[in-house]
Parts: structure tokens; C-alpha cells; sequence
């Protein structure tokens, strides 16, 4: 069989790990983290605008490298071939291998900030993704310095420790190994990270299941959503996380 693989950057590294060993042939396209930081509406958009560019015939799936996404692959469609996406909230959960490792986890380590080797390698918005992002029309990525040329020195300590400080509620750094790069090197730079901010640095080992079910066609309905041409991605309030909707003429 012949699979589209279309994911984000920050899992470049184990997805590349994966394909490279499956059955099936997988031509892999990784899109930019900042898709994410663009607002669900442009991530569905753009996101969309990829799987629709996928010649007609040419796959016998689109694989999305993708978990839920704040609702950023809600609404995508499925017209040629059908879409195969992980039930996940978001990419940790693919990262720890199961909803019900990382479930099990955050239960007793609330306020853990994650980094993985895609994280750290790619975990900022550049270029014209940075230019339209949330924070960006927001203000949000100004600067400390720019706060307070802006605002003064007293409304720029509260805007940054209230609204400005998108980590202030996190305690714990935690790196997933994940086996397929030089670790001890990201591990470092997640350690150094941790040591700056005054957190609780954690190692895990991650688990690479998801991404090797995903590119070898693995597809157990309790772990991914297949969604059949004529029907859209939509979120659900269950367990289940995702589900497929039929597209209404």
C-alpha cells in the first residue's frame, strides 16, 4: 500500500524513524509547528488546503501526524481517500505511546511543561507563520523591554506575571526520550531550561507505538479514527476524543 503522510515538524525525527521501517510505501510532507499558533480556523485551512493537494490516486490513505489540536483538524475533510488520524488530544499523547499512559501520568503531574527532540529543534514560529500568529497580532510575544517602553514599568510586571507569562503554571520540565536522535544532547538543553526557570527537571522514556501503528496501517479503532471519504473530522466528548461526521450536501 501507498500512504501520504502529512504531520507536524516537532515529530519529525520519530515519524522519519518509523517510515523508513514500515511495509508500506510513505511519502512524508512535515508542515510547520507555527500552524498551531495561527488560530484553529488557519490551521483547518491550511491543514485542508495540503490534503487536497495530494493527487487523485496517487495514496491509498492520508495519514495525519496529528492529534485534536485545540480543534485544529476539527472539520477536516476526507474526499478522495480516507484520513487516518491518532485519537490525542495533542502530539504528547502520541509521544507517551497511549491516552492512558499520558492520562496516568498528568493525573499525578499536573503542571508538567513537555519537551521532546521536535520541541526543542522546532518548537518556535518563524517567518510568515510568526507574522500572522495569535501572539503576534495579540502582542503577546513582545518582549519584557517592549512592554515596558510601551506601558511603563508597573503595568508591564503585571502584564507580563498575568496575561504575558504563558508558563507561570507549570513547575516541572520533563524531557521524553524517545531513542531516535542524540538524546543526551536535547536532554541537556531541557535540563538547562528546567535549571533557569527554578523547576523540577523529570526524564521520561517515550514510547514510539502510535507512530509505528500510524505508518503501518495499524488502525485499531480505539487508538485511531478512520475517516471515510464523504466525511469530516469532528471532536467528540468522550473517551474517543475524535469521530467522523457525514458531510450533508
Amino acid at each position: 500500500m501507498r500512504f501520504k503522510l502529512i504531520a507536524c515538524e516537532v515529530m519529525y525525527r520519530e515519524l522519519c524513524h518509523e517510515a523508513a521501517r514500515s511495509p508500506h510505501t510513505v511519502d512524508v510532507e512535515f508542515l510547520p509547528k507555527g500552524l498551531h499558533d495561527i488560530g484553529t480556523a488557519g490551521m483547518r485551512e491550511r491543514l485542508q488546503g495540503v490534503i487536497d493537494s495530494v493527487p487523485s490516486g496517487s495514496c491509498d490513505a492520508i495519514l495525519l501526524g496529528y492529534g485534536l489540536c485545540n480543534n485544529g483538524t476539527a472539520g477536516l475533510e476526507a474526499r478522495g481517500v480516507p484520513l487516518v488520524l491518532p485519537r490525542a488530544h495533542d502530539c504528547i499523547t502520541l509521544f507517551f505511546g497511549s491516552r492512558e499512559r499520558y492520562l496516568d501520568y498528568f493525573k499525578d503531574n499536573a503542571g508538567t511543561y513537555f519537551l521532546t527532540t521536535g520541541w526543542v529543534e522546532r518548537g518556535e514560529a518563524t517567518g510568515e507563520l510568526r507574522q500572522i500568529s495569535v501572539q503576534r497580532k495579540s502582542g503577546m510575544d513582545m518582549s519584557y523591554e517592549e512592554l515596558v517602553e510601551r506601558y511603563g514599568e508597573d503595568n508591564a510586571r503585571y502584564l507580563h506575571e498575568t496575561l504575558y507569562d504563558m508558563t507561570r503554571h507549570y513547575s516541572t520540565l520533563a524531557y521524553i526520550d524517545m531513542g531516535v536522535g542524540p538524546e543526551r544532547e536535547f536532554e541537556q538543553v531541557a535540563r538547562d531550561r528546567a535549571q533557569a526557570r527554578g523547576w523540577r527537571f523529570l526524564p521520561l522514556r517515550g514510547d514510539m507505538a502510535l507512530f509505528r501503528r500510524l505508518v503501518r496501517g495499524e488502525w485499531d479503532s480505539g487508538d485511531f479514527l478512520v475517516v471515510e471519504p464523504g466525511h469530516r473530522v469532528v471532536a467528540s466528548l468522550d473517551a474517543g476524543i475524535v469521530a467522523a461526521e457525514k458531510i450533508q450536501p
